[in-house]
């Protein structure tokens, strides 16, 4: 691995609409944030960068706004300030807790929502140093012709990592993406896409501006499965939320880790006060089971992972009960 950055341009927009103009103008640009996964890539030299454009400047771009029961948060507030910040805890407690897993607390300082929401994929034949992937021809991610993980197959296969979207995701999210043609928005699930190598629904130049957090009507948690107890990215990551509707319990779940995108399951089976828990659960961690895709992204075996993502998932949706 390089220990230096490439060179590269950098500049420093002042507003959403001077970022969106700096792109136009040189398209091959890329945006940064806090840049705590953009930067240790240009390291790893994965990908090549003229220009940086700086979204830290935008004035706003970290504003949280109250309407009404919603909370509409702008893309570039910090996790830490996500973490500092009592209502979010109450309301929505599983995103406190997927933000308190994200790294060490210097990263979670600089490390930003929509960063978080759209961090690159990972895999163990990508994250490697410029020198190992070329002595193995690089991979289909970058670079290279095939997918190391499934050599058989013409989709790449890195596994989308990041801790905060299950965790929104299970609270019914929504995404604002602005470009020079306009914004919209879409459900934050929606963003994404099951290819390692392109997994987000962004269009060239767009800009993840805003997530919008509906009045909470759920109780959740979040919880991850990785090699150490900090830092690490999560091998597979879980968000349960439970709500309850006419006497009866309804969970929702997400999970990242697994797949080269986030997976929502809105698991329609209630647990009402006379139906079997033991027998509930157990349908519960099946259909978990069922719902990801671990590959051998990592060093930890895809079978293992599976049995313990949804073994997890019933740990923390029993715990909601």
């Amino acid at each position: 691995m390089s220990a230096n950055l490439p060179e590269f341009n950098l500049v420093k927009p002042s507003s959403i609409a001077e970022a969106l103009a700096a792109f136009r103008d040189q398209p091959h640009a890329k945006f940064c944030a806090g840049g705590t996964d953009l930067i240790p890539n240009m390291r790893h030299g994965l990908f090549e960068v003229e220009t940086l454009i700086d979204l830290g400047q935008i004035v706003g771009f970290d504003a949280v706004t109250i309407n009404g029961a919603d909370i509409e948060l702008g893309a570039g507030i910090s996790l830490s300030k996500l973490v500092g910040r009592a209502d979010i805890r109450e309301r929505f407690p599983a995103i406190v807790k997927a933000c308190e897993k994200v790294a060490g607390l210097s990263h979670r300082e600089a490390a930003t929502l929509g960063g978080n929401l759209c961090l690159e994929t990972r895999c163990l034949y990508y994250n490697q140093s410029e020198w190992w992937r070329k002595s193995n021809d690089y991979c289909l991610k970058y670079q290279g012709d095939i997918c190391h993980v499934a050599p058989r197959g013409n989709r790449c296969r890195a596994a989308f990592c990041g801790d905060l979207a299950p965790a929104f995701m299970v609270h019914r999210a929504e995404v604002e993406l602005v470009s020079l043609n306009g914004a919209r928005r879409l459900p934050l699930a929606d963003l994404y896409v099951e290819d390692g190598a392109a997994h987000l629904a962004l269009q060239p130049g767009e800009i993840l501006a805003s997530v919008h957090l509906p009045a909470a009507r759920a109780r959740s948690t979040y919880g991850k499965i990785c090699q150490r107890g900090a830092i690490d990215f999560p091998q597979a990551g879980v968000a349960v939320s439970c709500r309850k509707e006419a006497g009866v319990l309804q969970f929702e779940l997400a999970f990242t880790g697994t797949n080269s995108k986030p997976i929502l399951l809105e698991y329609r089976e209630p647990l009402g006060p006379k139906t079997d828990a033991d027998s509930y659960f157990e349908a519960l961690e099946k259909q978990v089971q069922k719902s990801v895709s671990p590959q051998r992204t990592t060093t930890t075996a895809p079978h293992y992972r599976r049995l313990a993502v949804a073994a997890l998932a019933v740990r923390l949706a029993r715990g909601l009960v």
